[in-house]
């Protein structure tokens, strides 16, 4: 078993590494490279291997896919969770509630994004239409809903596995890795329902769903993340989530 990386995240996720390496006989590959030469390479390096992909590389997965790499995510998973707008395609066909999204600004204020951001990075409210064009690659845009926290619902295979409720006074953006506060949240039989509808409908290994909590009771679904990151959950939770991923890793594969 393989897990992937790219150098600058290898060295920020160095407790989560060493967590898989505790559970699993996994060799630590970093990889750079994602010119032509360099995916081609990469695939004859892997061919016929078991790869824990965190890296967000959809093109990149699809070509070791198509080429003997068994990859967890599998390729489509790591398309789809990297590029918002698919995901909200998703959210509708699935009929979940999910935030309205658009191509074009429909009114003002607005929260625009970039389509592949993470993290909280590249995510603004702006208050003109000239505004969002400091951004450099894609965006779509959604309006401001005023929200009390968001969730992050960790699901592994075909369950979720736990989820972290995110709250800021500071932010609009609640991510963990910004300074927000968290703590163990537990899904709803409608939410679970519905993420695992999600995690279903494009066969997951490992994924964060995040929704917001809205004043009113309802929730509405935000974004799909792959790789997903688990400081929180370690946070907010006894269970260790990379023996949890390790163990599902070596049964999907057991037989194959």
């Amino acid at each position: 078993m393989i897990l992937l990386y790219e150098t600058a995240d290898a060295e920020r996720n160095g407790a989560f590494i060493a967590e898989i390496k505790r559970f699993a006989n996994v060799e630590m590959v970093c990889w750079d490279e994602w010119d032509d030469a360099g995916v081609e390479q990469l695939a004859e390096k892997l061919i016929g291997e078991i790869v824990i992909w965190r890296c967000r590389r959809p093109l990149a997965a699809r070509y070791l896919e198509n080429n003997g790499v068994r990859l967890v995510n599998r390729a489509e998973v790591n398309r789809i969770a990297n590029d918002k707008w698919l995901s909200y395609q998703l959210f509708l066909m699935l009929g979940v509630p999910a935030i309205p999204t658009y191509r074009t600004p429909q009114q003002f204020p607005c929260v625009a994004k970039t389509v592949d951001g993470h993290g909280g990075s590249e995510v603004e409210i702006i208050d003109s239409a000239d505004a969002w064009k400091t951004f450099k690659r894609e965006v779509i845009f959604q309006p401001v809903i005023e929200h009390s926290a968001d969730v992050r619902a960790y699901v592994i295979g075909d369950e979720v596995v736990g989820a972290v409720k995110r709250s800021s006074d500071n932010s609009f953006k609640k991510n963990f890795s910004l300074g927000a506060e968290v703590e163990k949240f537990v899904l709803d039989s409608i939410k679970e329902q519905e993420v695992l509808k999600i995690a279903r409908a494009i066969k997951v290994d490992y994924i964060g769903v995040d929704f917001l909590l809205l004043e009113d009771g309802r929730h509405l679904f935000n974004e799909i993340e792959d790789p997903v990151g688990a400081r929180s959950f370690y946070q907010t939770h006894e269970e260790n989530i990379a023996e949890l991923l390790v163990r599902h890793v070596e049964k999907k594969f057991e037989d194959k």
